[in-house]
């Protein structure tokens, strides 16, 4: 897949862009807060209707701007695409396809497969279950459409069912109607999470040593309520507990993804090095699995990736996306050195800009016809 060209109106520092992309490498060069990840920001928000960072749609909204649109020309499977986001205060967020809008925001996701990798993802080992819980659905969701049909109805049962406790609702039946899609959601959900640990796992190790060379293993461990009962079971079990507590305490809501560096937790043992090395192996492991999965080559953007590693692994990362398993590449640093070098590894089909306080200067630029779809 190749995303041809985006224009982008008042979304963050950036006031207005039209940028026609390379299909092979982009790479935008400037001083931190200039611009350089907002524009991977609203590639990422085509792609899932949505800020990788999590703000809100009107804090995306530049300053003083009455409106946000961000629109881009894709090519997808031999088929040209469209896909244009707009926002205005007040109103709802219109996501279209082709012109036509969406009538569900969940049919848009697992569309145009794209995998981030950034400084942020430093949350995935210091953070919370739910951050690494929201790692594991955004890779499920982009290639099966039912498992984020799932989390949607679970997550309103759930709060159905809250809703009931914080009430003090008693009657068995009323909790047996909620009850019934939360076990049928959080059982697809449960099966999905463990297929999937099971299927990334080996990728996720091989792109580490391929990055460390070193022989330490990495690993994945799920912890789950359901690795040990039914959810029906679990609810039965916990209601009186959970009415006392006026939540639901046990439930995929609750898992959580264990990272682990020879059986060690990552988050305790890790060096600065290691735990860059760590995520940015579970970031191409995921592009891996979403272009197995979806067979599609997804879009990949790195944004600031070679902060705190040394140079050998600097130098180990840029043989790995230079290979042929990687397609169209969106890639920012404040400086050109290490970009320099991945051009000079993955050929001559390239763009370069400059990034100053949102706004964009084609400097350089070298194309060939043919691109990954």
């Amino acid at each position: 897949m190749i995303l041809r060209s985006i224009s982008i109106l008042n979304f963050k520092n950036i006031a207005e862009a039209q940028l026609d992309f390379s299909s092979n490498v982009n790479c935008f060069i400037g001083d931190n807060g200039m611009g350089k990840t907002n524009l991977l920001d609203a590639i990422f928000y085509l792609s899932f209707c949505k800020s990788y960072t999590g703000m809100g749609d009107a804090a995306l909204l530049q300053h003083d701007a009455d409106f946000m649109l961000v629109q881009g020309k894709y090519d997808r499977r031999g088929q040209d695409e469209e896909i244009s986001i707009g926002f205005k205060p007040g109103k709802r967020k219109a996501v279209k396809r082709g012109g036509k809008e969406y009538d569900k925001l969940s049919r848009h996701i697992g569309l145009l497969p794209l995998v981030m990798v950034s400084p942020m993802d430093w949350e995935m080992i210091r953070g919370t279950g739910e951050d690494r819980r929201r790692f594991v659905d955004q890779i499920i969701s982009q290639g099966d459409s039912e498992y984020m049909s799932h989390l949607i109805k679970y997550a309103r049962a759930i709060e159905n069912r809250n809703v009931m406790l914080r009430r003090g609702f008693r009657d068995p039946l009323l909790f047996e109607s909620i009850e019934q899609q939360i076990s049928t959601s959080a059982t697809y959900i449960h099966q999905s999470r463990t297929a999937w640990v099971e299927e990334f796992s080996p990728i996720f190790l091989q792109y580490y040593r391929q990055i460390s060379d070193s022989a330490e293993t990495v690993s994945l461990a799920y912890r789950s309520h359901l690795n040990q009962s039914a959810m029906q079971q679990l609810l039965n079990a916990n209601r009186e507990r959970d009415s006392v507590l006026g939540y639901t305490s046990t439930g995929v809501h609750r898992d959580d993804i264990e990272l682990l560096l020879d059986d060690h937790p990552m988050r305790k043992i890790g060096s600065q090095g290691q735990c860059k090395t760590y995520t940015v192996a579970m970031r191409l492991a995921q592009y891996d699995f979403l272009k197995r999965m979806s067979g599609i080559t997804p879009l990949l953007l790195l944004d600031d990736i070679f902060d705190k590693l040394d140079a050998h692994r600097v130098e180990n990362i840029i043989g790995v996306v230079a290979g042929d398993t990687f397609g169209q590449i969106f890639i920012t640093d404040t400086n050109r050195t290490h970009l320099d070098h991945i051009i000079r590894r993955v050929g001559k089909d390239y763009r370069t800009w400059s990034v100053k306080a949102g706004t964009f200067t084609l400097t350089e630029s070298a194309q060939k016809e043919e691109g990954n779809k």
